[in-house]
């Protein structure tokens, strides 16, 4: 019989090995691939999908010369191109390899002592704490856990100032503070009172104009069912002029007679043409085209009908207003402000909000719809975690399968199987298993989130977040662990309960093997994922003959996935736990994680800055709630080693570790009251002037006229022109930057243990891409801006129905006949000369563009040239 513990050595050898093997299979097929087939790999930088500024330089051939460009990226270019969010995610991987890397020093201190600790364990376990037999080897624990996890919380405070001073210049750079929805405040829950526009303003000073949120049901269902059969429109229209195409191309090939302006009927027979059925499944069935060209007239002229309406106040508004001030400083002071003298009302607020962020189904709720919603998606996480303990415990029960086989003797077949083939079920199956059933949470959890009331993108992705880390540290670490220590010692707990507790505590530390197998799947084989980008290879290539209209085939070829933060962060959060955890019980850990988030790093960096998009902008919010969920770890490693302790009886190190437990929640407690705050604003010293008179880009002296300076909406003065003055606010000196004269740089140790001195909104100047000190192309200060924050359906126009030209004419003949009804248009979409349908450009009216430097006239064989990326391959 295979011994348990050479087994679980097996395990971890087994788990290097195999997801070794898969990591060197993707990358070698990345490397190979990726200079071929550019459209995947390296979009951002050769496909004219995005303009050229935003274009990163393509990454060098070489896998040297491209590891090398990797490693030494700058953030400023990290930011430009990964966006803040990006840049501070691949921050995080890098913070926590540094943990294995640095952690790594205290095996000087815990290997020897745990190697010849006496309790005659053998393998990996030799390494761990459970081979200590010496009660008095444990004070090496606890000191190593104290120097450990205290350098681990100064990172956490090192790392929050950074963030708050980063933030603080990027809020302070043009491209925000110059921004629109940097002026705009949306608040909630207000009292009818103020939802009259004069009442409002009675508030606040520096208003500039006014949203007050409605939303008529009518009228969204309406919007709804015109978008939907504009949509079934577009498909039929270009179903039918493939046929008609396909159909003129057979009698040409049979050398028939083809009159090109001949009617429809004379390419597909009336019978042949698309249906539709109203009322659906049941209804009777209608020509398509007919209906829609009815039916679309009919809900136009409702529809402008409703939107008149709206427009005249006849609709209820909702308790939610959307605020433009003058200035970033107004609009902070409103932000910063308690408002109402009730509780829960003109809360909560929002800044920095795109228009297209909102989630308008929750602008309107009471503040005790609030809790209540929120009590009913908490309650309902809660119970989904504890119905999901129950495959997940399965999955630890399996990582520990040889230990069951005691008392389970018909288990005893597996010690039949080879050694590489058991060593995969005990090690690889569940670590993919435990992978699976993590995937299937974040769809339920976002839809909570929205169900909580969050009114924006970005607070569903922060709740997410918290929900989500939560359920990986209960379902991946704590069932799993307890999972794990229970299938090891079943034997002696069955023979032996009241020994339980002690025999649970003992066996804790074999539970580290299948974590780091876990560890060692997530930076081998999901590294090596990522970088094969094997879903998009697929999504783009194989999948892309469902593709039937111009537009499917435009929206595949320029849509760049963009990042889930909310569910991104939980997956590594847990793990960077896990590692935390079992630093000091099984020190081994510390080289895979090091090694693992390495190779995720490099495989983020390549992704985030060449392949996927930005998205929506978060400013990195998601960073130090991932820096404080490192906490949950240090507290769940304590409380490990307390119970380690106390089952062998050494009150020593007990008192020892609850002391330090102590000085842990005292150290979280004064960092989220310094912290939280800091976090979610922008500081008076970040918009004030240092000479406490001159304009800046957030702020305008209402008290004197300032030489030079008209105002500060970008106007011209008689005293210079526009771009001097553009050039002077940005070189304003503002008061948190002070008087630097008499900083100098001391050597790096110096500079790490004084982030307050030495990561300073000065400092991290050069972290801030060129860019960023440009003023964007829209402040919204001009017109045009009038339904910027109203509901999308008050303004909603029917989108231009896109179909491709034939050579018959026959679009020209649908264009005239829609006429009126709804917009229609053949540009840039055609058939080529193997009849199928492609596109030359971006479609009619469309807020998604292609930008082209060497071609002018719409026509660019680069769109439809399907030999440049798939020949040889379908």
């Amino acid at each position: 019989m295979t011994s348990t513990t050479s087994t679980s050595t097996q395990d971890v050898l087994t788990s290097i090995i195999s997801n070794g093997v898969f990591c060197a299979i993707f990358v070698t097929l990345f490397l190979l691939l990726r200079l071929r087939f550019k459209r995947v790999y390296e979009p951002k930088s050769h496909c004219d999908i995005l303009p050229s500024e935003e274009r990163p330089d393509p990454l060098p051939i070489t896998p040297l010369f491209w590891l090398k460009a990797l490693i030494t990226m700058k953030p400023s270019f990290m930011i430009k191109y990964s966006g803040v969010d990006g840049y501070l995610f691949l921050r995080y991987l890098c913070i926590v390899s540094s943990f294995g890397l640095g952690g790594m020093l205290i095996w000087i201190i815990l290997l020897p002592v745990n190697a010849t600790g006496g309790n005659h364990e053998t393998g990996l376990n030799q390494l761990g704490i459970s081979n200590v037999g010496n009660v008095g080897r444990y004070y090496a624990h606890v000191f190593m856990s104290w120097i450990y996890y205290a350098a681990i919380m100064f990172t956490v405070y090192r790392e929050l100032h950074f963030y708050t001073n980063l933030r603080y210049l990027l809020l302070s750079t043009p491209h925000y503070a110059r921004k629109l929805s940097s002026r705009v405040v949306v608040f909630q829950t207000i009292p009818d009172q103020y939802l009259n526009e004069r009442e409002f303003k009675k508030l606040f000073d520096g208003v500039r104009k006014i949203w007050v949120a409605k939303v008529s049901p009518e009228l969204s269902k309406k919007v709804s069912e015109r978008d939907g059969l504009v949509s079934n429109l577009e498909n039929a229209l270009n179903n039918i002029l493939k046929k008609c195409v396909s159909v003129k191309a057979k009698k040409e090939k049979k050398g028939e007679h083809i009159e090109l302006e001949q009617e429809l009927v004379s390419y597909i027979p009336q019978k042949k043409m698309p249906t539709i059925k109203k009322p659906k499944i049941i209804g009777k069935k209608h020509d398509l085209i007919e209906y829609s060209k009815e039916r679309i007239a009919v809900l136009n002229k409702e529809i402008e009908e409703l939107q008149k309406d709206s427009n005249n106040k006849k609709i209820k508004p909702l308790n939610t207003i959307a605020v433009e001030f003058e200035n970033q400083y107004f609009a902070q002071l409103a932000y910063q402000t308690i408002i109402h003298d009730q509780p829960l009302h003109f809360d909560p607020k929002h800044i920095g909000v795109e228009p297209g962020d909102i989630f308008w189904p929750n602008m309107r709720y009471y503040w005790w719809e609030k809790l209540s919603r929120t009590s009913v998606a908490v309650a309902a996480i809660i119970a989904l975690i504890i119905i999901w303990a129950i495959p997940v415990a399965f999955v630890g029960f399996i990582s520990n399968l040889t230990y069951l086989t005691n008392k389970m003797h018909w288990l005893r077949f597996i010690y039949n199987l080879p050694k590489q083939l058991l060593g995969l079920i005990t090690a690889l199956l569940p670590s993919v298993m435990l992978s699976v059933l993590m995937m299937l949470l974040p769809i339920f959890i976002r839809s909570m989130a929205k169900l909580s009331g969050c009114l924006t993108a970005q607070s569903i992705e922060y709740f997410t977040q918290q929900a989500y880390f939560a359920f990986q540290v209960v379902q991946t670490f704590l069932v799993v662990t307890i999972a794990s220590s229970v299938s090891s010692v079943v034997t002696q707990i069955i023979e032996n309960p009241t020994s339980s507790l002690s025999l649970l505590s003992s066996n804790l530390p074999k539970s580290s093997n299948f974590f780091i197998s876990y560890i060692i799947l997530n930076g081998f084989s999901v590294s090596g994922t990522i970088l094969f980008q094997l879903v998009t290879f697929i999504l783009f290539y194989a999948f892309s003959f469902l593709d039937k209209t111009a537009r499917q085939k435009y929206n595949r070829y320029v849509g760049l996935g963009e990042m889930a933060w909310g569910t991104t962060y939980p997956i590594y959060e847990v793990l960077a736990v896990i590692s935390i955890v079992y630093s000091i019980i099984s020190p081994i850990i510390l080289l895979f994680t090091f090694v693992a988030f390495l190779l995720l790093y490099l495989a983020y960096m390549n992704t985030l800055n060449y392949i996927t998009g930005i998205g929506t902008d978060n400013m990195g919010r998601n960073y130090p709630r991932a820096l404080f969920h490192l906490m949950v770890g240090i507290y769940l490693g304590e409380i490990c080693l307390i119970g380690i302790f106390a089952v062998s009886k050494s009150w020593g190190c007990i008192v020892l570790e609850v002391i330090f437990a102590c000085a842990t929640v005292l150290f979280h407690v004064q960092m989220n009251v310094a912290f939280d705050k800091l976090m979610t604003v922008l500081p008076n010293t970040c918009m004030r002037p240092l000479d406490g008179e001159s304009e800046t880009l957030s702020w305008k002296n209402t008290d004197a006229k300032v030489l030079g300076n008209d105002g500060g909406d970008g106007k011209e003065s008689p005293f210079e022109d526009e771009e001097e003055m553009k050039q002077r606010l940005i070189e304003e000196p503002l008061i948190i930057e002070g008087d630097r004269s008499d900083i100098y740089r001391p050597n790096i140790v110096l500079r790490y243990l004084q982030p307050w001195k030495y990561l300073t909104y000065h400092d991290l100047k050069e972290y801030i891409p060129p860019m960023y000190w440009e003023y964007p192309a829209d402040d919204g200060y001009g017109a045009g801006h009038d339904a910027d924050y109203s509901c999308p359906d008050l303004s909603a126009k029917a989108a231009v129905v896109w179909i491709p030209r034939d050579p018959m004419g026959l679009s020209k003949q649908f264009i005239e006949e829609f006429e009126g009804i709804v917009e229609m248009s053949d540009e840039n979409a055609e058939f080529d000369q193997n009849n199928k349908i492609v596109f030359t450009g971006e479609p009619p009216q469309s807020g998604l563009k292609i930008y082209r430097e060497d071609d002018k006239s719409g026509n660019n064989d680069y769109f439809h040239d399907e030999s440049r990326d798939s020949k040889g391959f379908l």
